[in-house]
């Protein structure tokens, strides 16, 4: 058992202590910090884990990046992807919609593509969610390419 991060050997406490939080192997050290970027950003467990998902899968993903206007839960600069996590499935008021747009607006305004994934599908379909981004970000690679 190796820490996703650092790739260093975990304790049988570590590794007890990162599975029940996260689901991940991840050494006191890095769950630690995610522990605290957590608390301080509101990122969700589930970008946390699609996060390390993406990086097991080869891509080189950013957690909580800034984009000039607000924290971003995942990006991958390489081909100007934000994925945003959704946790909450309330009804939406206008005021909630237009922000939304907004923020999209500024998005494909800087060149980015936003993609909004519900927290219950990571949760139930990590892999398969991880699949589906392989593909956007093949998608997107060949966009860029082409311009």
């Amino acid at each position: 058992m190796k820490c996703l991060e650092c790739n260093n050997e975990l304790s049988y406490i570590d590794h007890k202590n990162a599975m029940e939080l996260f689901g991940l192997e991840l050494c006191s050290q890095h769950t630690q910090r995610m522990e605290k970027l957590m608390r301080r950003n509101g990122t969700p467990l589930e970008a946390v884990q699609l996060y390390y998902g993406l990086k097991a899968a080869g891509v080189h993903p950013m957690l909580e990046w800034w984009d000039g206007n607000k924290s971003i839960d995942i990006a991958v600069s390489r081909v100007k992807l934000n994925i945003e996590i959704d946790t909450e499935y309330q009804m939406l008021t206008h005021e909630q919609a237009i922000n939304e747009l907004e923020e999209t607006m500024h998005s494909y305004k800087n060149g980015f593509t936003t993609i909004r994934i519900p927290h219950i599908l990571i949760k139930h379909y990590l892999q398969e969610t991880v699949n589906n981004i392989m593909g956007i970000i093949e998608g997107l690679r060949i966009n860029i390419k082409v311009i």
